[in-house]
């Protein structure tokens, strides 16, 4: 399956560390998935996307990309195909105006009901479905469910709109699927739904069965005594509606100072564009886990 990583921060930061050099970093991941790659980040509130077919560890782009990104809102995605060919077109993160997505997953039996899957996106988005993989339905889909609710154009939405619009996801997906997968191991047979979403200002992560951890602080700050942004909830934990500093999700615990916790099936976990801490767990099926 494939990785994730997302940052979301009130200062501009640099990730080459989490995606370069960290023990266990993205680009270390690569070796066991070695379909593609792509990083997205934001600057002055416009996203920049670049993606590529070949393996990061191998990209001299990814590692040039990596170490000049720095911004207050980044996702990448390390690729290990379960669903479409090698191309462009497949490469995460996807991309609608200012909503950037990435998924880890898959739907099992995905061909058989993708048409219907499909019908549910909204018409006037409905033509942007390029590729061939079950995730960029995935996100046309989600972003017609929010469309019902907010203009896409406003980046600001609400986390009760996120959380409703995700719960509405599932149970579309579902219908289709039955129940998520939710093995402590993955299993690409059965069907997943992890993904982070964002607008730049907000980001939300969700854990449809495959592992996804978060972070919004660290054991100490190296640069406490620097930065101007720094508080007692940057080396502290902050209750859900607090404000904080930065959140960081990841497929896997990354080297460094960050304390990393785990996200339980159906958890979804967020920040609004005033960077509050939202959680919530969502209504939805998961498959027990073998014994």
């Amino acid at each position: 399956m494939c990785r994730l990583f997302g940052f979301r921060s009130v200062i501009n930061s640099q990730v080459h560390s989490s995606l370069v050099h960290a023990d266990n970093a993205l680009i270390s991941q690569s070796l066991d998935h070695p379909d593609g790659w792509g990083v997205a980040y934001y600057r002055e509130n416009t996203p920049h996307l670049i993606k590529s077919t070949d393996r990061a560890v191998d990209d001299q782009i990814f590692h040039m990309i990596s170490g000049v990104v720095s911004s207050q809102t980044v996702i990448a995605h390390i690729r290990k195909a379960t669903q479409g060919k090698l191309s462009i077109l497949n490469s995460h993160p996807f991309q609608y105006g200012k909503w950037v997505f990435a998924h880890n997953g898959n739907l099992k039996d995905f061909d058989c009901y993708k048409n219907e899957l499909m019908k549910y996106i909204d018409e006037d988005l409905r033509r942007f479905v390029l590729g061939t993989t079950d995730s960029e339905v995935i996100f046309y889909l989600l972003i017609s469910l929010i469309k019902k609710k907010h203009k896409l154009t406003n980046t600001t939405p609400s986390f009760q709109t996120l959380k409703e619009s995700t719960q509405e996801l599932c149970d579309i997906i579902c219908k289709f699927t039955g129940p998520l997968y939710g093995g402590l191991e993955s299993n690409p047979a059965e069907s997943h739904l992890t993904f982070i979403l964002t607008t730049g200002k907000t980001m939300i992560a969700f854990n449809g069965g495959l592992q996804l951890k978060y972070s919004t602080y660290k054991t100490k700050c190296s640069e406490s005594e620097t930065c101007a942004f720094y508080g007692e909830n940057c080396v502290n934990p902050s209750d859900k509606g607090h404000q904080i500093k930065h959140l960081l999700f990841s497929s896997e615990e990354l080297q460094g100072e960050n304390i990393w916790l785990r996200m339980k099936n159906g958890e979804m976990i967020g920040v609004d564009e005033e960077m509050l801490l939202h959680q919530s767990q969502l209504e939805v099926e998961f498959l027990k886990q073998p014994s």
